[in-house]
């Protein structure tokens, strides 16, 4: 864990409070622009720390948003973790209820069929570039790390073709690591 001076602590929360604006389809979406401010911008993490943080959320129980207080407690600790949770869910927590109730007063419009048809596929842009950045450290050194390329695709064909519950998978890849197979 890195001392994060309090100037780039504010800057931080600064940088999430407008980006919380912009997670549409959930603070994952927000993950590659947090990694270029981070890693390639700032360089207070590595590839690997923040890809670890990302992937420790995504398995934990609750909200992928814990991602990001994840990166806050390794630059800054608690006070990291606190700050970077408020500026990550507070402006997006009062969009989202400001947008939910102009939605409900005008759901029979053109308008807000129009509105809501356009944030799908930004989301799912955002949500794939997301899974990218999160399997391109794994990808990187893809000849010695065949285990792990064969765990992607077996873990993407089943959640694909069958309706077995993620956990089951998570326990999978879980011991394929202890087995030292990925």
């Amino acid at each position: 864990m890195n001392a994060l001076p309090l100037a780039d602590l504010a800057d931080l929360l600064g940088r999430l409070l407008v980006l919380s604006l912009l997670s549409i389809g959930g603070a994952m979406a927000t993950a590659p622009e947090l990694h270029r401010y981070l890693v390639d911008g700032r360089g207070w993490l590595d590839d690997a720390t923040f890809s670890s943080a990302v992937a420790l959320a995504q398995a934990a129980p609750g909200p992928n948003v814990l991602f990001v207080p994840l990166l806050g407690y390794q630059l800054a600790g608690l006070t990291g973790a606190f700050a970077t949770l408020a500026g990550i869910l507070l402006p997006s927590t009062l969009l989202s209820l400001s947008i939910g109730r102009w939605a409900r007063a005008h759901r029979h419009t053109a308008g807000a069929r129009a509105f809501t048809a356009g944030l799908a596929p930004v989301a799912i842009g955002l949500l794939l570039a997301t899974g990218w950045l999160i399997a391109r450290p794994y990808l990187a050194n893809a000849g010695q790390r065949v285990g792990t390329l064969a765990l992607i695709a077996i873990t993407l064909g089943i959640l694909l073709k069958t309706r077995v519950a993620p956990i089951w998978l998570l326990m999978l890849g879980a011991l394929a690591g202890l087995l030292g197979l990925a």
